[in-house]
């Protein structure tokens, strides 16, 4: 079936690309299958994925790729297998464009696709059996499998919608996975688009102490204006572990850097309390640790990888009942290069969000 729209995206042609060198053109997205969505994008987040990418930071990639998927728009084409999704939908795709979706896959099959040895990301991943390659949502259009496509909630706006499908859903999974709600107490590592998050969804759960945990105190008023109920500047008091030592029940660690307190942090952790690790650094590399808060508290180390598709569709339905506002900014898509570089000098607050002014 012959389609009356072409694919065309920002496209990164090689590391440098990071710097605001991406190039507009033609690309060819994935063959044609009867379980696939084409979707019209009208919105697309920045996430710090698309520039670990895109540089090849976290390993070398194939050029060219067009990056983006915190994804919103609508459905234009619906293959006749996908019975959720209808041709005129407003939806939406993350970080996830496929996986084995085999009986047989332990994953799959409980509802953790997310964990499946056949993820394929959303962008810069060649698919199974030869099918093409993903381009993400820096784009006129996307195509994904329906699996991974979700339909956006009524009074839910799309710029909102849309970087919740990475940054939201990697910090909902976690807190949904550790019970987080009324009576637990929750520290989120990093005030950034993670973190912020982090923050608006642990008090649209109910916990009941919400700590901020950041180096300086830059972002205190913003936290606090999140819902957070207490901060804390390590990098400003000496004293810090020992005044919150054993006040945590969970922490949702959202940095990458390799010289961050790890360690310390696990001595903020109440007995047998968690501490989850979202962020990830160029290179994978975290600090050590210390073996004597995992033994003494029984501390746990875990990590957590975006969400599953049951996940986000619970996440997008729980925002648009709590009305749940992320701190984004718009931009259009035209001005995407200058978006990623504010995105890398860290200017974001504490969202960004491409506006494909085109199909708006």
């Amino acid at each position: 079936m012959a389609t009356n729209y072409t694919f065309q995206g920002w496209l990164g042609l090689d590391p440098d690309s990071v710097k605001g060198e991406m190039k507009w053109g033609d690309f060819t997205p994935k063959v044609w299958e009867e379980d696939d969505v084409d979707i019209q994008v009208t919105h697309c987040g920045v996430c710090a994925s698309d520039l670990h990418t895109m540089s090849s930071g976290w390993g070398p990639i194939s050029y060219p790729c067009c990056v983006g998927h915190e994804i919103v728009g609508k459905a234009v084409r619906v293959g006749n297998y996908v019975q959720h999704i209808k041709v005129g939908d407003r939806v939406g795709v993350g970080a996830q464009a496929l996986s084995c979706l085999k009986p047989s896959c332990p994953e799959c099959s409980s509802g953790l696709k997310q964990h499946c040895a056949g993820f394929v990301n959303t962008y810069a991943q060649p698919y199974p059996d030869g099918k093409g390659v993903s381009y993400g949502g820096y784009s006129d259009y996307n195509r994904t499998n329906a699996n991974f496509v979700f339909k956006i909630p009524k009074g839910l706006a799309s710029e909102i919608a849309a970087p919740m499908l990475c940054g939201g859903l990697t910090v909902y999974s976690p807190l949904k996975q550790y019970a987080a709600g009324p009576g637990k107490s929750v520290g989120i590592v990093g005030i950034g688009g993670l973190g912020h998050f982090g923050i608006l969804f642990a008090k649209a759960l109910g916990v009941d102490k919400v700590v901020a945990i950041s180096r300086s105190s830059s972002k205190k008023e913003d936290a606090l204006q999140m819902g957070a109920d207490a901060f804390v500047a390590t990098q400003e008091d000496d004293q810090w572990v020992n005044r919150n030592r054993r006040t945590l029940d969970l922490i949702i660690c959202t940095v990458g850097n390799e010289d961050q307190p790890l360690g310390d942090y696990l001595w903020l952790l109440n007995t047998r309390g968690t501490l989850v690790q979202v962020g990830n650094p160029d290179g994978g590399n975290l600090p050590k640790v210390n073996a004597f808060p995992l033994i003494v508290q029984g501390a746990k180390i875990s990590g957590s990888c975006i969400g599953s598709p049951a996940e986000a569709n619970e996440m997008l339905q729980l925002a648009a009942e709590k009305n749940i506002k992320p701190w984004v900014i718009s931009r259009p898509m035209t001005d995407a290069n200058q978006t990623i570089v504010d995105m890398g000098a860290g200017k974001a607050k504490y969202r960004y969000v491409l506006v494909n002014e085109k199909h708006i």
